[in-house]
């Protein structure tokens, strides 16, 4: 049987598509994604009246009852946008095309835009796909685990004045910990800290009363004991021990390690959790085709308010 990704049903929208299709098919397009619910018809942001002006001249719209004017990425990620609509949406595609996501330096390429651009652009698009997870909780059996990203040190020359850098003392202070709870058949959440023990109470959080954990014999894990039915694999010496495994959540890090060095080669810092939701969205989203994934991630970006951090980003001004 085919791989579902290797199927026509993956390839639902290309680039080639996105261009033909002009700048007002992709304006119609936004419209449509950000107000679904009235089939494209614009819905005033400030009051929610249905009922506006068109001002086609300049492509923004009036409120009847507040007499507010807006445009379909007014109070958006995309708001004070320079990129043409058809731009904006062949970023989209792009940006859901990469399996194992797509630096920005590709997207500058692509699109012929800056780097800075399209910088901004790929974390624009992280910070709305992270929506998606907002206040979301898992249930049934859910899979425990972490893994470190970052702090780099550089080996010496000679094998003799080398240190083992698993050592704290020979770390450079940088080095964080993804913990990610993955509920199987369901969504994938992740928390950064310093150790894996800084990610139990964000586990408490997220995982429902009465849930199934399965973890490996790392102590951190020692404390879900107390809260939840917990299921122990010594990987020491197996994946599996009767069923219990974490082999759902180390395929996310394979992905995320991917990124990390295929991709992106550096994705620690203050970044990573950007990185690390990017890597979830596409884990859970992975059998969609890339229309219903651009289709996720517009909508995503329509819907979340104007970006806090990186608006004037290059500026210093965030």
């Amino acid at each position: 049987m085919q791989h579902f990704l290797l199927s026509a049903a993956a390839r639902t929208l290309s680039l080639k598509a996105v261009f033909r299709m002009g700048e007002d098919a992709a304006y119609e397009t936004f419209k449509r994604l950000r107000w679904a619910a009235t089939d494209g018809e614009a819905v005033c942001p400030r009051c929610g009246c249905v009922e506006t002006y068109d001002i086609a001249t300049r492509r923004r719209f009036k409120c009847i009852a507040c007499h507010h004017q807006f445009s379909v990425t007014s109070g958006t990620i995309f708001a004070s946008r320079k990129m043409s609509f058809t731009d904006l949406l062949a970023a989209i595609v792009i940006f859901c095309n990469g399996a194992k996501g797509v630096s920005a330096l590709q997207v500058s390429r692509d699109l012929d835009c800056q780097y800075k651009t399209a910088f901004v652009l790929s974390h624009k698009l992280r910070e709305a796909m992270a929506r998606e997870n907002m206040g979301a909780q898992l249930g049934g059996v859910v899979e425990v685990d972490g893994a470190y990203f970052g702090g780099y040190s550089k080996p010496e020359n000679e094998k003799s004045d080398r240190k083992d850098r698993r050592l704290l003392e020979n770390q450079t202070g940088k080095r964080q910990v993804v913990v990610v709870a993955r509920s199987r058949g369901g969504r994938t959440l992740t928390f950064i800290g310093r150790t894996e023990a800084q990610g139990v109470p964000f586990i408490r959080s997220v995982v429902e009363t009465g849930a199934t954990v399965h973890a490996d014999e790392g102590s951190a894990w020692d404390a879900l004991h107390a809260s939840y039915d917990t299921g122990r694999v010594n990987h020491s010496f197996r994946y599996m021990d009767k069923g219990v495994c974490t082999n759902q959540a180390e395929s996310y890090f394979s992905r995320l390690r991917r990124m990390e060095v295929g991709t992106h080669h550096h994705i620690a810092g203050p970044y990573l959790a950007s990185y690390a939701s990017e890597a979830s969205w596409r884990e859970d989203n992975r059998r969609a085709s890339n229309g219903a994934q651009a289709a996720m991630v517009g909508t995503l970006a329509l819907a979340s308010s104007q970006s806090r951090r990186f608006a004037g980003y290059w500026q210093r001004a965030s």
